[in-house]
């Protein structure tokens, strides 16, 4: 009996680590396509415009509302042809920050309307759903509530579509910029990760010929995709509904189309736990799509290596479930009297594509000093390796539920080295997941003992960067919540006192304008 339950726990090990190795794999390949993707002539600007529709879907965004409405509202666009719906779904004092804004523009001669619901069935999917109908352009551009694009956008965009050999293109996704790289390490080695994602990983997949996904803010969608019958429109049975969208409108035949020279710049979370929620909210999607459409894909008629980068891509968010199965599976294994292969062999074949990849990504952009950007890698593989309990938890639901509640990530307008936001009402408490990931410290500790018991401690550093992992999620969260904790334990004096009737009378959550100064 204790043998087959050796044995199984080897199998375990074993299925995570080809796995993690396949992943690995797969970025090399894309590293690798992606030499391949070079920087296309902009198309001529057409000679007649077409009526664009910019939506802008928003939930609870006082303090970066106004900012995205203005930003829309200056695009660089003939104004009798451009149309901005603003989808508000927003419970607080977003809506007075919208109407005021929205006022003032249609006064400077902007088609611009609010559009709001009776509730948010559908959450994005459902807002955007639910406007289509309300927009008269032929083509859709989206911003989320954090991004401030550029002038030119739909300028640099729309000639893309217009060629005669460009009819069947569906979607054009530009890259993201970032607002605030330089805010945190944090937010330094989040920007890592999506340079990587854009610049490799889809101009990789297009230079291959490859399905990608539209990355739900920062693009446009041709409107007679959305409507054709046998894409489906919006749809909102996963919490990924860009991805969804974009995988059902290449199954019908429509191309999709990167362009890495067009950035829009986008606030990066400043707060780990809003990185987490945004983190889990993209797992959770990108599984519900694999199990809604993957069975399509696979069964498309794309050629086999198409399929296969497909499949890994809509399933990328189970490199997180195998990271934790590995690290549980170890310690009862060596108690148990077995012998797991070489850690250090399974860090060789898991860990050369993403750094690879990221040095790509970064030396594609910058150029010669693509290595500063590219040190934070460290604080990257220990935020992603930290994460992977928040992500498998998120991946299992993924697998067992359709749609659900859409969490929005909170956005504090952080550009600036001081900008503050802390003490804003929008930032998250401490989860009850981060009590699990400090006993997951210890665990991962116990596994290092045992390892090196074994083999000696060098062949023990793959159990300690878990354990260093677990314990920078922890304690960032820790620090970032160090006021909150302090308040819980210790309350103030002042809390126990009545407010004085200014206070009282005082608007409780913050403005827009002072959203800047003190958020």
């Amino acid at each position: 009996m204790q043998q087959t339950i050796i044995f199984g726990f080897q199998l375990v090990y074993v299925f995570c680590a080809v796995g993690l190795a396949i992943y690995s794999l797969h970025a090399l390949w894309l590293v690798w396509q992606v030499r391949r993707a070079t920087i296309s002539t902009p198309p001529s600007e057409p000679s007649t415009w077409p009526r664009i529709t910019v939506q802008l879907p928003i939930f609870n965004e006082r303090y970066v509302a106004e900012r995205l409405i203005e930003a829309c509202a200056t695009l660089d666009y003939p104004r009798h042809l451009l149309q901005i719906q603003v989808l508000d779904d927003s419970t607080d004092d977003t809506v007075e920050i919208v109407d005021r804004s929205a006022a003032y523009w249609r006064s400077q001669g902007c088609d611009i309307s609010v559009v709001r619901r009776c509730d948010r069935r559908g959450y994005k999917a459902g807002a955007l759903a639910h406007a289509l109908p309300l927009a008269s352009g032929d083509f859709i551009a989206i911003f989320d509530a954090d991004f401030r694009p550029e002038s030119d956008f739909l300028r640099r965009t729309i000639p893309h579509f217009l060629s005669e050999e460009a009819e069947q293109i569906a979607f054009v996704q530009c890259r993201w910029g970032h607002l605030n790289r330089d805010y945190s390490p944090l937010t330094q080695s989040q920007a890592l990760a999506l340079d990587g994602h854009f610049v490799v990983e889809q101009a990789g997949r297009q230079a291959a010929g490859c399905f990608f996904g539209f990355n739900g803010s920062a693009g446009v969608w041709r409107r007679a995709c959305i409507d054709d019958p046998q894409v489906g429109g919006w749809q909102d049975d996963t919490l990924c509904e860009d991805l969804d969208l974009s995988y059902r409108a290449q199954l019908a035949g429509w191309r999709p189309c990167y362009v890495n020279d067009v950035v829009a710049p986008a606030e990066i979370p400043p707060q780990l736990n809003a990185y987490k929620r945004q983190q889990a909210r993209w797992a959770k999607g990108s599984i519900q799509t694999l199990r809604k459409l993957g069975g399509r894909v696979w069964r498309s008629d794309r050629p086999l290596t198409a399929r296969i980068a497909a499949m890994i891509h809509l399933g990328s968010y189970l490199i997180h479930p195998m990271l934790l199965l590995l690290l549980l599976s170890i310690p009862p294994l060596l108690l148990l009297g077995g012998a797991p292969p070489s850690p250090l062999a399974l860090i060789g074949l898991t860990s050369l594509g993403p750094p690879l990849l990221y040095a790509v990504g970064q030396r594609r952009l910058y150029g010669r000093g693509w290595w500063r950007r590219w040190a934070y890698l460290p604080l990257l593989t220990l935020l992603g390796m930290g994460v992977c309990l928040n992500n498998s938890l998120a991946v299992w639901q993924g697998l067992h539920t359709r749609g659900g509640a859409f969490e929005r990530t909170p956005k504090f307008r952080v550009e600036r080295a001081h900008d503050r936001w802390r003490s804003s009402s929008y930032a998250l408490p401490l989860d009850h997941i981060m009590t699990a990931e400090l006993a997951l410290v210890g665990y991962a500790l116990l596994g290092a003992r045992l390892v090196a018991d074994v083999s000696g401690w060098f062949s023990a550093i793959f159990m300690l960067l878990y354990a260093a992992s677990f314990a920078t999620v922890v304690g960032v969260s820790l620090w970032q919540n160090r006021t909150q904790i302090r308040r819980t334990r210790r309350p103030s004096l002042r809390s126990t006192l009545p407010l004085r009737a200014d206070e009282s009378a005082r608007n409780p959550t913050e403005s827009a304008s002072s959203a800047m100064r003190v958020p």
